[in-house]
C-alpha cells in the first residue's frame, strides 16, 4: 500500500469519525429521544406481554404503533434493552446502513467506491436532512431502503430476487411499489418472488398475531390521522404540499387528482426509462409523492439519486439535488401551530421542496421517455424497412 493510499484511508476514517462524533454531541446536547425508536419498543414489549399492539401511545408526543404486525414481531428484541442501549445501539446500526446505502447507491451508479472514498461519502451523506432526521429519530428508513436496493442490483436471474423487496414491504406496506415496478419492467418472476415473500411476512404476522392483524388491515390501515397531521411541514408528500398551498389541513378530493396525474406519470416514467437505474428511482420519488404522509425523513432515496446523478456527469444537478436536500428550508419557515397553513406564495416551494423536486424531476424523466421511445421506434423502423 503506497503513502498516498495511507493518507487517504487516515483522511476518510478522520473524516467519518469527526462527522459521527458531532452528530453524537448534537444528539446530546439537543436531548435526542429518538422517539421512533421508543415506540419500536414499546412495540414489541406489547407482542412480548400481549398487549395491544396498536391501542398505546408512547412518548410526550403521544406516539402510536403504525407498521403492520409482521414488524412488531422484529422490534422484540428492543423490548428487552434499557433505553440507553437502544438508543446506542440504533445509533450506530444506522451510521453501518448508511455506508451499506452508499455502497449500493455507488453500485446502482455503476461504480464500486473505495473504502477511503465510502468513508469519507458515508460522513457527508448523514448531513442530508433526510439521512440526518433518520437516525435522530432512530428510524428505520435506512434499512428499508437497503433491503430494497440490495435486491434491485443484485445480477439478473439471481436466486429468489425480489425476496428483500417482499420481506421490505410486510414491515412496512410502502415498498411494495417496487412489486408494481417490477411487474411494470417485465419482471415477473422477480414480481412474483416479492409478492411471495409478502405474504409470507403477512402470514407470519396472522399466526402470530391474529387480532392486531384483523385490527391493523380492517381499521388501523385507513386512519392516516394516527400518523400525523398530514398539513405540516414535515409531510412533503404532494398531498401535504396541496394542504398547505390551500390553507386546507383537510383539502379532500381536490388532492386526489393531481395525486393521481403524478402517480401515473412516475410510473410511466419508471416503466419507459430506457436507463434501469432511472426506472428505479422513479418508482421510489413515485411512491414518496402520492403517499398520503411522506415524512421528510422518509425520503433518504434522495443518496443514489445523488450518486447516480453525478456518476452520469450530470455534477450540476447532483450539486443543486444535494442543495436541496441539505438546506433544511422548511424547518426555516415559521411553522409552529397552523402557520404551516398561513405562508405567502413565495414560501410554498420552500415548504415543500422535496415534493417540488420530484415533481420536476418526474416530469423531465417522462419527457426523456418518451423521446427515448420515440428514437426507438424510429430506429426499429429505418431498421426493418
Amino acid at each position: 500500500m503506497t503513502r498516498r493510499s495511507h493518507a487517504a484511508i487516515s483522511l476518510s476514517v478522520l473524516l467519518l469519525a469527526v462527522s459521527l462524533c458531532s452528530f453524537a454531541a448534537l444528539c446530546l446536547v439537543r436531548g435526542a429521544p429518538m422517539a421512533d425508536a421508543l415506540v419500536y419498543r414499546a412495540e414489541g414489549r406489547a407482542v412480548v406481554n400481549g398487549g395491544d399492539l396498536y391501542g398505546f401511545t408512547v412518548t410526550e408526543w403521544r406516539l402510536p404503533a403504525t407498521y403492520p404486525p409482521f414488524a412488531a414481531l422484529l422490534f422484540t428484541p428492543a423490548a428487552f434493552l434499557p433505553v440507553p442501549v437502544l438508543k446506542a445501539v440504533f445509533l450506530a446500526g444506522n451510521a453501518l446502513l448508511l455506508a451499506w446505502f452508499v455502497r449500493l447507491s455507488a453500485r446502482l451508479a455503476g461504480h464500486a467506491l473505495p473504502l477511503p472514498a465510502l468513508g469519507a461519502v458515508t460522513a457527508c451523506a448523514l448531513w442530508l436532512e433526510p439521512v440526518f432526521q433518520t437516525v435522530l429519530f432512530g428510524q428505520i428508513n435506512l434499512a428499508l431502503a437497503c433491503l430494497v436496493l440490495a435486491d434491485l442490483t443484485r445480477p439478473t436471474g439471481a436466486r429468489l430476487r425480489g425476496a428483500a423487496i417482499g420481506v421490505a414491504a410486510g414491515i412496512k406496506l410502502t415498498p411494495a411499489v417496487f412489486v408494481g415496478y417490477l411487474l411494470l419492467r417485465r419482471r415477473y418472476r422477480e414480481a412474483a418472488t416479492a409478492a411471495g415473500a409478502g405474504a409470507v411476512t403477512l402470514a407470519v404476522g396472522a399466526l402470530v398475531l391474529p387480532s392486531a392483524s384483523v385490527d391493523f388491515f380492517t381499521r388501523r390501515l385507513y386512519e392516516t390521522g394516527r400518523v400525523g397531521k398530514g398539513w405540516i411541514v414535515d409531510n412533503q408528500s404532494l398531498r401535504g404540499l396541496i394542504a398547505r398551498a390551500l390553507g386546507d389541513p383537510a383539502p379532500g378530493p381536490l388532492w386526489t387528482v393531481p395525486v393521481v396525474a403524478a402517480g401515473v406519470l412516475g410510473l410511466w416514467a419508471a416503466r419507459r426509462a430506457a436507463d434501469e437505474r432511472y426506472g428505479v428511482l422513479a418508482a421510489a420519488f413515485t411512491a414518496l409523492l402520492v403517499s398520503p404522509i411522506s415524512w421528510s425523513h422518509h425520503w433518504v432515496w434522495c443518496v443514489p439519486l445523488i450518486a447516480v446523478l453525478a456518476a452520469d456527469g450530470h455534477r450540476r444537478l447532483a450539486l443543486a439535488v444535494t442543495v436541496v436536500f441539505t438546506a433544511r428550508t422548511m424547518w426555516l419557515l415559521p411553522h409552529a401551530g397552523d402557520l404551516d397553513l398561513r405562508l405567502a406564495w413565495w414560501q410554498q416551494p420552500l415548504a415543500s421542496p422535496y415534493a417540488v423536486l420530484a415533481l420536476g424531476l418526474g416530469v423531465g424523466w417522462g419527457v426523456a421517455g418518451y423521446f427515448s421511445s420515440a428514437r426507438s421506434s424510429s430506429a426499429s423502423t429505418i431498421r426493418y424497412a
